[in-house]
C-alpha cells in the first residue's frame, strides 16, 4: 500500500500537470467566493454551476450584498440550480455573518459548522481552499476515489463506513499545499475517477488502487441498498385572468421549494375550497398535459388544469403570498424547475 506521503505527492504531481486552475472561483480567491462555490457544488456538477456562479457573483459580490438582499431576489438567482434549501441557507448564513460576526467568514472550522448549510466536508473545503489550513474533505468525489483505492466493501453512506473514510481522508493529508491537494481530490474524481467509464490508465493512483488490482473498478463505490422510490400525485391550478396574468402562490419557507413561487395545488375534492381561499370563482377547468418531476427520494406526477376568469383580478396587496403576473414576466421570479417547464408550455 502507498505511504501517506506518496499518495498526496502523486496526487499533487498530477494536479500540477492536469488539474483545473481556471474555474471562476479560483480567480481572485476570497473566503466568500470559495464558500458560495462550495455550496453551489454540493450535489451539482461544475459545468452546471459555472453560469449560475458567475451571475450570482455579479449581483452579490460580497457578504454584505448577499445579506442585505431580499430572499426572493436571492432565490431568483438560484432558480433552476435545485436543492433550494442551499440558497435559503446561504442567505441566512450571510445575515448571521454580516450582523453577528463582523462581516467576515469565520476562520474556524467549528464556528463554520454552526452556520446553516455548512457541514463537515464543506467546512473542511473552505478551511483548505480559502484559509490554507490542514483539513480533510469527504464529498462525493473523494468518497468514490477512496472507496476504489481501498476497495471498501460497503456503501460509503453508512455511518460506520463514512467514519472510516473520514479517518483515511485525514491520514492521507499532506503537510503543505492543502488548497492544491483539496482541489486535486475534487478534480481527480470529476475528470478521471468518474462514476462511469473511469480513466484508470491516466490515474496517478492506479498502481496502488485496490479496485484496479482486482479489475473491478466499476463495482465501487458499493451502491446504496435499493429502496422503492415512492410516487406522489399533485394537481396544479393555472388561473389566468382577462389581462393574461397568471396567479402564483409563494411556498412556505420550510419544505419542498420553500420560498419559491408555484401554482396553487389541489385535489378533486378541494377545487371549490381552493378557489374560495384564493377569492376567485369556480369555472370550467381545461386539462393540460401532465408530466413527472424526479426528486432524490421520490417522483412527483403533476397534473395541471387551466382555468380562465372573465373578471379582472390584480395583485392582492394584503396577501404577500400571492401574485398575479404576466407570463412573459414570470421567469423573473424565483421558480422551481417544474413550474418553469409548465410556464414554457403555456
Amino acid at each position: 500500500m502507498m505511504t501517506i506521503f506518496n499518495f498526496s505527492d502523486a496526487l499533487l504531481g498530477w494536479y500540477e500537470k492536469h488539474g483545473r486552475k481556471d474555474l471562476p472561483w479560483q480567480q481572485s480567491v476570497t473566503p466568500y467566493r470559495v464558500w458560495v462555490s462550495e455550496i453551489m457544488l454540493q450535489q451539482t456538477q461544475v459545468s452546471t454551476v459555472i453560469p449560475y456562479y458567475q451571475r450570482f457573483m455579479q449581483r452579490f459580490p460580497d457578504i454584505a450584498a448577499l445579506a442585505t438582499a431580499n430572499l426572493d431576489e436571492v432565490l431568483s438567482y438560484w432558480a433552476g440550480l435545485g436543492y433550494y434549501a442551499r440558497g435559503r441557507n446561504l442567505h441566512k448564513s450571510a445575515n448571521i455573518i454580516h450582523h453577528q460576526l463582523g462581516g467576515e467568514l469565520p476562520e474556524d472550522i467549528e464556528q463554520l459548522q454552526t452556520l446553516p448549510g455548512i457541514g463537515r466536508s464543506t467546512a473542511g473545503a473552505i478551511m483548505a481552499l480559502a484559509f490554507h489550513q490542514r483539513y480533510a474533505i469527504l464529498d462525493g468525489n473523494v468518497k468514490r476515489v477512496l472507496s476504489r483505492f481501498y476497495a471498501v466493501e460497503d456503501w460509503p453512506g453508512k455511518p460506520q463506513v463514512e467514519k472510516q473514510l473520514w479517518l483515511r481522508a485525514q491520514a492521507l493529508l499532506p503537510d503543505k499545499d492543502f488548497a492544491k491537494y483539496t482541489q486535486a481530490q475534487m478534480d481527480l474524481g470529476a475528470t478521471l475517477c468518474t462514476r462511469s467509464r473511469p480513466d484508470c490508465q491516466n490515474c496517478p493512483l492506479q498502481t496502488h488502487c485496490a479496485a484496479y488490482a482486482q479489475n473491478n473498478v466499476s463495482d465501487y463505490p458499493r451502491p446504496r441498498p435499493k429502496k422503492t422510490v415512492p410516487v406522489k400525485q399533485v394537481q396544479w391550478l393555472v388561473v389566468e385572468n382577462k389581462h393574461q396574468e397568471i396567479l402564483l402562490l409563494k411556498r412556505p419557507a420550510m419544505g419542498i421549494w420553500g420560498g419559491l413561487w408555484c401554482f396553487p395545488e389541489f385535489t378533486d375534492s378541494e377545487l371549490e375550497t381552493v378557489c374560495d381561499r384564493l377569492e376567485i370563482p369556480v369555472t370550467d377547468a381545461q386539462i393540460l398535459a401532465g408530466f413527472q418531476h424526479t426528486f432524490t427520494h421520490f417522483k412527483l406526477n403533476i397534473q395541471p388544469f387551466k382555468m380562465a376568469l372573465d373578471d379582472a383580478f390584480s395583485v392582492i396587496e394584503d396577501k404577500p403570498d400571492r401574485i398575479w403576473v404576466k407570463i412573459k414576466d414570470i421567469e423573473e421570479l424565483a421558480l422551481p424547475a417544474p413550474v418553469k417547464a409548465l410556464v414554457n408550455q403555456l
